[in-house]
């Protein structure tokens, strides 16, 4: 587990460092997040097990939930951040014992005859596909595996497997391990941070072993539990093949006493400490992310060259041919209007539910400066995958703080369209509210699920309190400060005055709306092969460390957004609809309606193994919440460019 470290030790390690990179005879190490350890030769190591895990279910386990053998000091829980006990982790101490650069095999324990309840529990994770997740030195543990001809990585081994052909359950009981470590010769001084999340400096730091690697290959052995039951625990025994007779192999029945034995090999290499992460994240698929971007790239340059010929063919045209006429002929025209000049008078008028648009757009821009500034940290290295649960606590975390722009910006767009500062306050509340309580629902609902079945991932009462502490004492008190600060920013005046009646909107072949969902398409067009690669991270276990590809199609994304809201915008002026206002916020919100469909057909074809309503039931509501965000985030943008061009539209155009 790794060390959780203040922010003022934050600060006083980040200056240590700078001050010591001054030095030319000191070479400084520093990595948010992680530290390095050297281990001497025969220096004992415990590694640590996970939750237990499985892309059937999504539900996660306790580790000793099953009959596995216990440490000798009992079992203690690790500390977690608040991102770890989100995804359901709970990290507990293991028997597992490693001496470093030391090759043995030993006992560990013999169970207690297997009751009934036991023995149907394990076949069932056996056959729900669940893995143990082991972490040595913060390297979770890694298998290979041959499939038509090409290796997989992964992490994690099985709780145990049914044969094809056979209606037997076996349980892995026997692993062989393979620790890769890369000697070090210690170099001047080194910063590194303590176990209590302390930076310091090393002088001539101790040469030793580092651990670089960690692979296991998982066996079922049967052994006898007569003769194995008067070992003691790490007693050495002798080492075995992985049998390939069923025969030889442990299966799982009521009264059996099941033998759990490791052995551990040491393999030099000369994969160096910083490096190490390097297996788990090797990038497959880069030529599908760089043909992502393109394909990103046509649809910004199509939707560009649309732009360019309504603002500089259309706009300025009618614009420069009106400026040049004399008064008499500007007089003339404006009898013979046509287009989006007809809806002058109407086109600011206030949109039905404007207090929601406000509120949506407001916690659309909270939520992309939340992915915006994530991501560009992610991509510079400050969110390593080895800081488990630190992407989504720093996530939570920034999206509290950015509660001050939310009600900046969802006040500044109500007084625009109320014309005055009253109600402001409803505003800011709502806006800290909207997308906090439809998520907090949404969360209560699964956990409920959650904590019927007794998983992990249920998150308990007292996490609860501390995140409607961090809403109500963080982000609703920084909504209204920003709120507040938007009632004294400078009013945006509109350019037009506003006819006291409404003008009647011309009927259309086909509704309007038709167009709006279409229009969702061109930016689902820019992210949907990134989205496979995140949907695989989430469900599948597999790692995503790709935030360069993402922070680029974030920026097309973004990009696409604001141009396919500003070409419909237009469109429905020239056909005299001046209610644009929430057109214009669905025209690149609707994306999330097709991110939302994709979804459920990742369900039904990538994840056919996915088994059960719960499973289901848990999938889709993190998907709904994922999809609301998406919304929010991309109608906050469409709306936000749309209304500054039809405030330059109409700034151009002098009409009585």
């Amino acid at each position: 587990m790794l060390p959780k470290m203040p922010s003022s030790q934050w600060i006083s390690a980040s200056l240590l460092v700078v001050l010591l990179s001054q030095h030319p005879a000191v070479i400084a190490f520093y990595l948010p997040g992680t530290f390095m350890h050297t281990y001497t030769p025969g220096e004992a190591i415990s590694a640590k097990v996970n939750s237990l895990t499985s892309i059937e279910t999504e539900l996660p386990f306790s580790y000793y939930s099953l009959p596995y053998c216990k440490p000798p000091e009992g079992v203690k829980k690790s500390a977690e951040n608040l991102g770890e006990i989100l995804m359901g982790d709970q990290i507990d101490n293991s028997p597992y014992r490693f001496r470093v650069n030391m090759n043995e095999s030993v006992y560990l324990c013999t169970t207690d005859p297997l009751s009934k309840e036991q023995a149907e529990l394990l076949k069932k994770r056996a056959r729900d596909l669940y893995q143990v997740n082991m972490v040595l030195d913060n390297l979770p543990v890694m298998r290979f595996t041959a499939q038509d001809g090409v290796t997989i990585r992964w992490t994690g081994f099985p709780v145990g497997y049914n044969p094809m052909g056979s209606n037997e359950d076996y349980i892995i009981n026997h692993l062989k391990f393979k620790v890769l470590v890369h000697q070090y010769q210690a170099q001047g001084d080194v910063v590194i941070t303590s176990d209590d999340g302390v930076a310091m400096v090393e002088s001539d730091r101790k040469s030793g072993y580092q651990i670089v690697g960690f692979e296991v290959v998982p066996c079922s052995v049967r052994r006898d539990p007569e003769a194995m039951s008067k070992l003691k625990m790490y007693e050495k025994v002798e080492s075995v093949n992985c049998p390939l007779e069923l025969e030889k192999s442990q299966a799982i029945h009521e009264n059996e006493r099941i033998t759990f034995t490791y052995e551990v090999e040491y393999v030099k290499s000369n994969i160096k400490w910083p490096s190490r992460w390097d297996a788990y994240l090797k990038m497959d698929g880069a030529k599908v992310h760089w043909f992502s971007i393109m394909n990103s790239m046509m649809v910004v340059f199509f939707l560009a060259g649309i732009v360019f010929v309504i603002f500089l063919r259309t706009v300025r045209r009618d614009l420069t041919r009106y400026e040049e006429m004399d008064k008499e002929s500007q007089a003339q025209m404006n009898e013979e209007l046509s287009g989006w000049k007809l809806v002058v008078g109407d086109v600011f008028r206030e949109p039905c539910c404007s207090k929601l648009l406000c509120v949506m757009v407001a916690d659309g821009i909270q939520i992309t400066g939340m992915a915006v500034v994530t991501i560009v940290f992610a991509a510079l290295g400050f969110l390593s995958p080895a800081s488990r649960g630190m992407l989504l606590t720093g996530m939570i975390i920034l999206y509290l703080f950015l509660g001050i722009i939310a009600g900046y910006v969802g006040v500044r767009v109500w007084r625009t369209i109320k014309g005055t500062s009253e109600g402001w306050k409803s505003v800011a509340w709502l806006t800290s509210c909207f997308f906090p309580g439809i998520v907090f629902v949404i969360l209560t609902v699964l956990n409920s699920i959650l904590w019927g079945k007794k998983s992990t991932g249920a998150l308990p009462i007292s996490l609860f309190f501390t995140l409607l502490a961090l809403w109500f004492c963080i982000s609703v008190p920084l909504t209204l400060i920003g709120g507040l600060l938007g009632t004294r920013a400078a009013s945006i005046e509109y350019p037009v005055r506003t006819n006291q009646i409404p003008r009647e909107i011309p009927e259309r072949k086909f509704p309007s709306w038709m167009l709006v969902l279409g229009a969702g398409t061109l930016p689902f067009g820019t992210l949907f092969i990134e989205l496979f690669f995140i949907l695989s991270s989430i469900w599948l276990g597999r790692f995503y460390y790709v935030f360069g590809f993402l922070f680029i199609v974030l920026f097309l994304l973004i990009i696409v957004c604001g141009e396919v809201s500003l070409v419909l915008t237009y469109m429905h002026l020239c056909v005299e609809d001046w209610k644009w206002w929430w057109k214009a916020f669905f025209a690149s919100g609707s994306v999330a309606f097709y991110v939302f469909l994709y979804t459920i057909n990742y369900l039904v074809f990538d994840l056919r193994s996915l088994s059960g309503p719960v499973s289901a039931t848990l999938y889709l509501g993190y998907s709904l919440i994922m999809a609301l965000a998406i919304m929010l985030s991309t109608g906050a943008i469409g709306f936000l460019l749309s209304f500054y061009f039809v405030h330059y539209l109409f700034s151009s155009v002098k009409i009585d």
